[in-house]
Formats: structure tokens, sequence, C-alpha cells
């Protein structure tokens, strides 16, 4: 009897695990499963979460670029951290190519993108050397102009950072992270930092060999407007505005990936959030409740910190794991990644290139920003280097091309041998 009902139980217990793995199955595999997948995204893994999520082509194709542009920019600060000589050793870059994800090896890399790198044998130190080429070096110096130029707005970001904590400060190692999405020069500790001594301010924490960048006592730190703020204004004074004015209040812009599928359950989720009263991005948080509605208050005004945090940067978009650096400092008890596919209204989150990359939706069309600014121009120029690779260079046969590449393999032994006998 007792062999009976233990056969009886383990059959049951393989019934369900069979069940269960087919419906996790059914989730991952439907492709616009948010209507359904906020009730019971606990079942599931977070990876198989990530999985599922609706896909946008245009944010796909322009972060298929963004990969290897990503590449390019670590070898071109590599080759413009020496100001005197700008170059860098191919075999130093060969030792580092596992660091910098060049699959096929350094040297197949700089040979790809032939309008950002110049490769060239340097006959004293007997070995092949990279810089930039004449295009590459002026995009750069156009960026650092542009950059230059816009320190004062560079400022301005760093305050509202700064205002979007409670304590008014953040670690700077978390600055580090997103110097260069928030357009910060090199030196920004001493051009930025330093010399607004009576804005900013650095303190040492509590963790050994760590600063805090914080606001100086007395500096007005609210009076800020969130840029969420500025499109409801502009969308009240809409003639053609269909939504209510009092729904407006509290409303951020949704635009979807093309062909999801929006239920009526999900839609009528989104209005009811979309109405929710919150507190904003540079507001002080009263103390949290643990009821539903109060939990709901708390990932509202998540979503209204990281929308302004995206806001500031230079091309609205920036790598989930650099951000989660300010969940603390920022009051998000919230898992910032599942926070983006919860509202891919909002945002949408790219996994290209070994990396998660999250966008603000509305600040893009076809690809582009719609409000460029004069940084973002000069990096989009790179990228339009990136993207040429070998493209508008004169055909070579490749007989051809092979044979004078053994002459110049040969001319090089020759010096090598020459240098070496004198």
């Amino acid at each position: 009897m007792f062999d009976e009902m233990s056969t009886r139980v383990c059959i049951k217990k393989g019934l369900l695990t069979v069940m269960g793995t087919h419906i996790v199955k059914f989730l991952c595999n439907n492709k616009h499963p948010f209507g359904v997948s906020m009730s019971v995204r606990s079942k599931t893994t977070s990876s198989q979460y990530v999985a599922s999520r609706a896909r946008d082509p245009t944010f796909e194709k322009l972060m298929d670029k963004y990969k290897n542009l990503l590449k390019v920019i670590a070898i071109q600060d590599l080759i413009l951290a020496n100001p005197k000589n700008p170059s860098v050793s191919v075999d130093f870059l060969s030792r580092l190519s596992q660091k910098l994800h060049l699959n096929r090896g350094a040297t197949a890399f700089l040979r790809k993108y032939p309008h950002v790198f110049h490769i060239y044998y340097e006959p004293s130190k007997l070995q092949p050397f990279c810089r930039l080429t004449d295009a590459a070096f002026a995009v750069s110096r156009l960026e650092a102009e542009a950059i230059n130029g816009y320190l004062p707005i560079v400022v301005e970001r760093l305050v509202r950072i700064l205002s979007m904590s409670a304590s008014k400060m953040v670690p700077l190692r978390a600055i580090f992270k997103v110097w260069r999405e928030l357009g910060l020069p090199d030196d920004f500790e001493e051009s930025v930092i330093s010399a607004n001594s009576r804005i900013f301010q650095l303190c040492d924490a509590h963790e050994p060999n760590t600063h805090m960048l914080k606001l100086v006592d007395g500096h007005p730190s609210n009076g800020f407007r969130a840029a969420v703020e500025d499109w409801r204004v502009v969308e009240c004074c809409k003639e053609e505005c269909s939504v209510d004015r009092m729904e407006m209040r509290f409303s951020f812009k949704h635009g979807y990936p093309p062909g999801m599928r929006l239920s009526k359950n999900f839609k009528a989720k989104v209005k009811e959030w979309q109405s929710l009263p919150y507190v904003g991005p540079y507001e002080l948080v009263n103390e949290k409740k643990k009821s539903k509605a109060g939990m709901m208050a708390i990932e509202k005004r998540a979503v209204s910190v990281v929308h302004e945090f995206l806001s500031l940067t230079v091309e609205k978009m920036v790598e989930v794991e650099k951000i989660s650096h300010f969940r603390k400092w920022f009051g998000i008890d919230l898992n910032v990644r599942d926070l983006f596919l919860d509202h891919p209204g909002i945002f949408y989150l790219s996994t290209k290139g070994k990396r998660h990359t999250v966008f603000l939706r509305e600040a893009y069309e076809r690809g582009c920003l719609i409000e460029p600014n004069p940084v973002y121009d000069a990096r989009r120029r790179l990228l339009d280097l990136v993207v040429l690779e070998r493209r508008g260079l004169p055909a070579v046969n490749s007989k051809l091309q092979d044979s004078s590449s053994n002459e110049v393999r040969q001319e090089d032994n020759q010096q090598i041998h020459d240098l070496i006998s004198s």
C-alpha cells in the first residue's frame, strides 16, 4: 500500500514538472508576453525574461554598428593616451585582444577599418605600429572641441545627477563609469570639479581609496524640472491632444516596437499606471510603504529617475551595468534591468555586443536622435567611418594584393636584417 502511494506521488510530481516546463517554454516562445508576464515573471528566470522581450529592428541595427564602434573607441583612447606620439604598437594591442573582444586578433580588426586606423612599420623599434587616419583624427579633435564648448551644460548635468540623490552625493567611481555618456572631458576632475569648487566638493568615503562627489552645502539643488515634465507641457498645448489633461499630469510618452501586439489587459494596466501619482526625480522621498499602492509608487518614481538620467546623457543611452552603480544613491530598490523590461513603451533594452544597453525610446526616430547635439554629431561621424569598413578604397586584384603584401613583408625583413647587422 505504501509503495503504491509513493508511486502515485512520484507520477504526480513528474507530471507537474513536465507541465511547469511546458508553461515556461510557452512564455519564452511567445514573442509578445507582456500582458501575461507581469503576473508570472517570478516563475521564470531573468535570462528568460530578457529573451522573451519584443525586438525592435531599428535599435537592433543601430547596436550592430555600435558594438564595433565601442571597440574602435577603446583602441582610439589607447592611441590618444600619448599626445606627443599618438600611436600604439600592434603587438601591444594583440596582447589586449581578449580584453578588447577582438575575436580575430588585433591586426585583422585594424585592417577591417582602414578609414580609422593606419598601420605602419617603425624601423627604430623593429615592429609595426598603429595610428589614426587623418579623417579619424579630425573627428576626435571635433569631439574634443564640442566637449570643451559644452562645459557649462556638463556642470548643470552633474548638479542634476547629485540633486537626484537624497544625500546630494554619489561615489566618484560611479561618475567615472559614465563620464563619456555624460559628455565629460578626460580631465573632468580638474576642468569640471576642481574648477567649480563653489559647486562641487570631493570628500572621503567610508571605503578605502574611494571619494564621494557632493554638492557644496547651501548650493540650490531644487527647482529643476524633469524632461518628462517638459514633454507634458508641450503635449497639453497641442490642439489635437486626445489625452485628458488630468491624466497627462503623471504620464510618460509611450511607443512600442513595430508588430508588438498589445492585449486589452496590458493596455488597461498601462493606463492605470500612467494615472498613478508619484514623486519626481528631484523631490524628496517620503517613508516607503509596503502596500501594493506604495510599491507601485516606488516603481513609478524609479522610472522617473532613470528616465531623467537617460535624458541627461549625450546619446540618450547607457549600459545597464553602469547605471546600476547609482541605484543605492538614487533610492532605487528594484532590479534596474527588469524595470526597463517592464516598461517597453518607455525604454528599449538591447543585448547586442555581449552587453545590455538601454535606450530612451522617445529620444530616437529611425535610429537617430531627434534633437542631436554637437558631441553626438561628432561621434556619429566616427560611426560613419566605422560603418564604411573597407568600402571607398580603390579596388585591387587579390593576387596583386597578395604579391604586394609579400613584397612589403620582404622589404621589412630586409630592413630588420640591415639594422641588426649594422
